[in-house]
């Protein structure tokens, strides 16, 4: 109820679409039941997510974050705030239920590209709450949890007062810990809400076996110590033991030194960096943080690294930091890392 006090629900676009669809239902409802009994076309197995009524294995329920929502159909106009929640439903073949993108800040995957430059691209960065309103979406599904910071007025409440569902990628649920499981859960619930669990099993599957290949070409290697440099000059930004990225070394025949930070990210001092001494740096790349060379110029300069001995031996790996996200680009990090720290595994 509206007390006067806060802002009063919208009718929006996205209410007028539900209404629309509660009508169409009905009269689909209707004309089935007034056919049933006179047969139809048997369909065949391949192809049958696409082909099946979007009404098939609904409604889904989801505990998304703390936020449950009831999916009566699949969502149909989506936007995504930042790349890896994009990309996922991309490989999910989900490319016609896409609505906009926002916050591009790596290079897309080469199989995904064409397929993301040809949806709207909403914002750089964030998108402002009426420029995703102006979308006219059903979902929005964010990847860090700035994608409904409610200090600019992107809440998941503002969303659902405006009629709109949101997603938040589990990585910022505030769990424990994050690891693979987490990226094949993501995959399988996105493909719960749309409808095509098949193509999630199948994704997920794929995936497996991509990181079950470099598991197995490190297999007895001896373990390396490696340091995440996100970014930083006065203090450096490292993956902390919550993250996704201190999973993906361990499972490339490596260390996270900063497994112990209680965090997704934060910041650590340069004299911790020495003190730990990682044998190689994993070097995180996106826009918006220096390139790549500009950061390795930086740690070579400094002398109080000079010693460290990633340093000592410029022993870099160069990760997207999309890949090191909970996505479909996890498994993918876990091989480029297994080669950079064992090289000799691969030739």
């Amino acid at each position: 109820m509206y007390d006067g006090t806060s802002r009063p629900p919208l009718f929006t676009p996205a209410h007028r679409r539900h209404a629309l669809r509660a009508v169409a239902a009905a009269v689909a409802l209707s004309a089935a039941l007034l056919t049933a009994g006179c047969g139809s076309p048997q369909g065949t197995a391949q192809g049958a997510e696409t082909t099946a009524s979007p009404a098939d294995g609904f409604p889904v329920t989801v505990d998304n974050c703390g936020v449950k929502t009831t999916y009566d159909e699949p969502p149909s106009r989506v936007v995504t705030i930042h790349q890896h929640p994009a990309e996922l439903m991309l490989a999910l073949g989900l490319k016609d239920r896409m609505a906009g993108t926002a916050f591009p800040d790596s290079a897309v995957l080469p199989g995904l590209r064409e397929d993301y430059e040809s949806i709207p691209e909403l914002a750089k960065r964030e998108p402002s709450f009426e420029t995703v309103l102006e979308a006219e979406p059903d979902l929005v599904y964010g990847g860090y949890g700035s994608a409904f910071a409610e200090n600019e007025g992107r809440s998941r409440e503002a969303f659902a007062d405006a009629g709109i569902d949101t997603y938040l990628n589990r990585e910022y649920c505030g769990k424990e810990r994050v690891t693979m499981k987490d990226t094949y859960e993501e995959i399988r619930t996105i493909g719960r809400i749309f409808g095509v669990p098949g193509r999630a099993d199948e994704l997920v599957s794929d995936l497996r076996d991509r990181v079950g290949r470099a598991t197995t070409a490190v297999e007895g290697e001896p373990r390396l110590s490696v340091f995440v440099y996100d970014s930083g000059d006065k203090t450096a930004f490292t993956a902390g033991g919550k993250s996704l990225a201190t999973e993906l070394i361990r499972l490339a025949g490596g260390e996270n030194v900063f497994a112990d930070l209680d965090d997704v990210f934060g910041d650590v001092s340069w004299e911790q960096v020495v003190q730990r001494k990682p044998e190689v740096i994993a070097i995180y790349d996106y826009e918006g943080a220096g390139s790549v060379e500009r950061k390795k110029k930086f740690l070579l300069s400094q002398p109080a690294l000079a010693d460290v001995p990633a340093v000592r031996n410029q022993r870099f790996v160069v990760l997207p930091l999309t890949a090191t996200l909970v996505g479909v680009r996890s498994a993918y990090a876990v091989e480029d890392l297994a080669r950079g720290l064992h090289p000799e595994s691969f030739r």
